[in-house]
């Protein structure tokens, strides 16, 4: 703990800084939030508010199906801003072979707990007339949910503020240790802590971590009320937005609280120009409408691109720097940063507050990577 100025420093007011910043205010510690930009912005704005459980490993099971819980219990103090719905997601299983996945899924999530039940093919267009005839059926998962990210984010700060964190705005840190931030205009600030949760933008650290930008599009179209009613993704998106292909795209579409339809998604590794690429966002548009043919008749009003940030092994990097006393990280979330946003404050409250974490916190360590490294 610092003496003098803050307890803790968090770098970036995303929605991963924000959810920190009310954590730590509401354990009583002294915390000072910088950002470069403005709140919610980088891969939260752009990112698809989805509140979702997933199962690709234990470790990622773990961490959102805690942070999904922590969400349904801030629900009723979100401001309709924030836009939160639960309105379920729907795994859309396209033959019998991704069948057999939905019903092993099914038993992984009820076996955790998990409400979670499996569509017959004529359940599923009941329940989503506009999707194409010919699907073999559907997991509906019942308790995720929307959120409208940014301004989620500047709640989560406000609140944090309420309880006397202080918020610098500009503020871009041109150097950072576990115990001094130095700002690009050349002031220092001092802490018992820093943490970095700016995601790619790792400049300022004294290590190279292994984060890799990773680039996606996005779509939405003018308003359609009813059009659709849950989160619709194929299995196919648990293969691509997790591989490490160059280049991938998923059908992942959700209805927004405003009538709006936002389409997604794909995934570029090596790709640093945040321009929309035609090519891209055609691909991406097609298999929209490879499931849901009546996207054709919509308009889309806007395109745009984000980076998320992205680990080897896909699990994020929360917890101590090893080499750096004081020094934490809280990034490397890739597409699950809005989800697990809530869940990642709260292990690295424990972490820091030196007392057990609700779930197992060695998976998101940084110091598995052993490769850790000053910046020479």
């Amino acid at each position: 703990m610092s003496s003098g100025g803050p307890d803790v420093i968090i770098i970036g007011a995303g929605i991963v800084g924000a959810a920190l910043a009310d954590r730590l205010s509401a354990e009583r510690l002294r915390v000072t939030v910088l950002e470069a930009s403005h709140v919610g912005g980088g891969a939260t704005a752009a990112g698809m508010g989805h509140i979702v459980v997933m199962d690709d490993s234990d470790a990622q099971f773990a961490l959102t199906s805690l942070s999904r819980r922590l969400w349904m219990e801030y629900a009723d103090k979100l401001p309709a801003s924030g836009e939160y719905h639960a309105r379920g997601t729907l795994w859309i299983a396209s033959d019998d072979e991704e069948l057999e996945t939905v019903f092993a899924k099914l038993a992984y999530y009820k076996g955790r707990g998990i409400d979670a039940d499996t569509l017959t093919a004529d359940e599923l267009a009941r329940e989503e007339p506009n999707l194409r005839r010919g699907l073999a059926g559907a997991l509906l998962v019942k308790d995720d949910s929307v959120i409208y990210p940014p301004s989620v984010a500047r709640f989560l700060l406000e609140r944090a503020q309420e309880r006397g964190a202080i918020f610098m705005q500009p503020a871009e840190v041109a150097h950072a240790t576990g115990t001094t931030v130095t700002l690009a205009t050349g002031t220092r600030l001092h802490a018992g802590d820093v943490i970095h949760a700016a995601g790619t933008g790792t400049k300022h650290l004294p290590i190279e971590i292994p984060i890799v930008p990773r680039k996606g599009h996005l779509a939405i179209t003018d308003r359609y009320p009813d059009f659709l009613h849950h989160q619709l993704v194929e299995l196919g998106y648990l293969k691509s937005a997790h591989g490490q292909d160059a280049e991938s795209v998923a059908f992942n579409l959700q209805p927004r609280a405003t009538g709006q339809i936002l389409i997604g998604s794909s995934r570029q590794y090596g790709v640093t120009d945040p321009a929309v690429e035609p090519r891209i966002l055609s691909r991406m548009l097609q298999r929209a409408l490879d499931y849901v043919p009546g996207l054709a008749g919509l308009s889309v009003i806007r395109t745009w691109t984000g980076f998320r940030s992205a680990t080897p092994d896909g699990l994020p990097l929360i917890g101590p720097v090893d080499s750096h006393p004081g020094l934490w990280l809280a990034t490397g979330h890739e597409g699950l940063g809005i989800t697990t946003s809530l869940g990642t404050a709260q292990i690295l409250a424990d972490q820091i507050l030196e007392r057990e974490a609700e779930i197992p916190i060695e998976p998101y360590l940084p110091g598995r990577f052993a490769h850790l490294h000053a910046h020479v």
